[in-house]
């Protein structure tokens, strides 16, 4: 379940029908913070989801979209802070959907040794979520932890560091307890 904590405006919206951009594809968390800021300004505003919060920024100072959320953990978020054709317009709290563990269902056995896939940003949950039983052999980053689900569905690693709509959507099981990042999220808008 998705918490959310609380808002602060520093600048109004964007005149206009608003579109949102943020990191894709569907199951990330940047997608449910954008579903939860869709609630807020009109309910109907359609979400572009991209593969990289870069590309999402491209689309806000295009105009193809008048807001993009981006997760303040992302490691590259000061070039959103630093840019001088977008501006903040909001921040806010809100709990991720949970993370956790997944592997294929009807997999077989794992490997003592699994190789894991997950987005860097929640890398150290890594430690926390993984069962004593194992020692990881492999990590390997993808853009988003969709994709990290998505490598595991597909083969390429034993587990993915991942969510819950994630994991649904990929037919993946959880092998781990679950827990929520309670994070904050920007909301930028083109100057």
């Amino acid at each position: 379940m998705t918490v959310e904590l609380g808002w602060i405006d520093v600048r109004p919206a964007p005149a206009g029908s608003p579109a949102i951009g943020t990191l894709g594809p569907e199951g990330t968390s940047s997608e449910q913070a954008a579903r939860l800021l869709r609630t807020r300004l009109t309910g109907r505003a359609p979400i572009v989801l991209r593969k990289t919060y870069e590309q999402a920024l491209e689309d806000v100072t295009a105009g193809t979209v008048s807001h993009v959320v981006v997760a303040n953990a992302y490691r590259d978020i000061h070039h959103f802070y630093m840019a001088d054709d977008i501006a903040l317009a909001s921040i806010f709290v809100m709990d991720t959907p949970l993370y956790g563990l997944a592997r294929r269902a009807g997999g077989g056995p794992l490997p003592d040794r699994p190789s894991v896939v997950t987005h860097p940003s929640p890398r150290p949950l890594l430690d926390q979520l993984l069962p004593d039983a194992y020692r990881v052999s492999e990590v390997a980053t993808a853009d988003s932890t969709s994709q990290a689900a998505q490598a595991v569905a597909e083969h390429r690693h034993d587990l993915a560091l991942t969510t819950e709509p994630a994991a649904a959507r990929h037919k993946l099981r959880f092998v781990s307890r679950l827990r929520p990042i309670r994070m904050v999220w920007s909301v930028f808008v083109r100057d």
